[in-house]
C-alpha cells in the first residue's frame, strides 16, 4: 500500500482491506457543483480508482465560492465542468481514472 495512503490503512475501520476497496471503486456523481465539486475531490484523496461525472454546465464567477475545483480563468473560458473538474483532479491525483 503506498505511503499516501498509510493514515487510513492504519484507521481500524478502512485497513489495508478497505483501502483497496476503495482503488477498486467506481463512483458516479451527477453534478459538479455545491456537493459535487467537494465530493470528488474528497473521493480522489481518497483514493478511488474511478470517477464519472456527468454535468453539463459551464464554469461562472458566480460558482466560485463554493466550488472549491474551479478557477477565475475557467469562468472567464467559459470552462465546461467536467473539464475543469478533471484537469484540477488529476493535479491532485493523476492515477484516478
Amino acid at each position: 500500500m503506498e505511503n499516501r495512503y498509510s493514515r487510513q490503512t492504519l484507521f481500524k475501520p478502512i485497513g489495508k482491506e478497505g483501502q483497496e476497496r476503495l482503488q477498486g471503486a467506481h463512483v458516479v456523481i451527477i453534478g459538479c457543483g455545491a456537493l459535487g465539486s467537494p465530493i470528488s475531490e474528497m473521493l480522489v484523496r481518497a483514493g478511488v480508482g474511478k470517477l464519472t461525472i456527468a454535468d453539463r454546465d459551464y464554469v461562472e464567477m458566480s460558482n466560485l465560492q463554493r466550488q472549491q475545483l474551479f478557477t477565475e480563468q475557467d469562468a472567464l473560458q467559459g470552462t465546461p465542468k467536467v473539464v475543469a473538474a478533471k484537469r484540477r483532479l488529476k493535479e491532485i491525483r493523476q492515477d484516478c481514472d
